[in-house]
């Protein structure tokens, strides 16, 4: 009795392992009967654009899939446009896309042939700040200030589109921008001073 049970449970052993060693076996099998070119695709098109960016005229060859963000960043430099959650959902991403604010990071590089891009580096003049720069400076309206840049565009285009009469609309404006550090009264401050002081943004 003790034998047969002995027997048995070896013979559920080998049939258990075997079964286990052919699962293994199966992947790489396929993986050698299927060249690996026909699975791995091809590089990408890339596409040449111009578009205005920051007053100045760029021409350039870019990848068809990159982002409007990915490609302000990675192929031109232009860094202070931050990259954050990449679903158009925190705002750290935001610039001026012919005078309108958009999230960088939801449009195609290749979509924006010919438009007119401003970035948060295209904002001062020499030396002097944009006023919007120099309100959240006085407001102490930033302090990790990873969203800044996100922010202040932002602003700007709140002021412009007419949807800063008062702290609750600019506040409803903001929405979209994510300050994490919770600066959120000091923006609503900085935006506010520079609607009453009537400078232009």
């Amino acid at each position: 009795m003790q034998k047969n049970c002995y027997n048995n449970g070896r013979r559920d052993f080998i049939r258990k392992a075997s079964f286990t060693a052919a699962l293994y076996a199966i992947p790489s099998a396929l993986v050698h009967a299927v060249p690996i070119d026909s699975i791995m695709p091809g590089p990408a098109p890339k596409e040449r654009i111009k578009l205005l960016i920051n007053g100045k005229e760029i021409s350039a060859e870019v990848d068809i899939r990159i982002t409007l963000l990915d490609f302000l960043r990675e192929q031109l430099g232009y860094t202070g446009t931050k990259k954050g959650c990449g679903m158009g959902q925190c705002g750290a991403c935001i610039i001026h896309i012919n005078g309108k604010r958009m999230n960088s990071c939801q449009t195609l590089a290749i979509h924006n042939k010919g438009n007119s891009i401003t970035t948060i580096e295209g904002l001062a003049k020499g030396e002097d700040l944009h006023p919007m720069q120099e309100a959240f400076i006085k407001c102490d309206a930033m302090q990790c200030g990873y969203c800044t840049p996100g922010q202040i565009m932002s602003g700007i285009a709140c002021i412009r589109d007419g949807r800063a009469g008062s702290r609750e609309e600019i506040q409803r404006y903001m929405a979209g921008n994510i300050c994490r550090c919770g600066a959120y009264q000091n923006i609503v401050d900085a935006i506010s001073q520079v609607k009453t002081s009537g400078k232009t943004v």
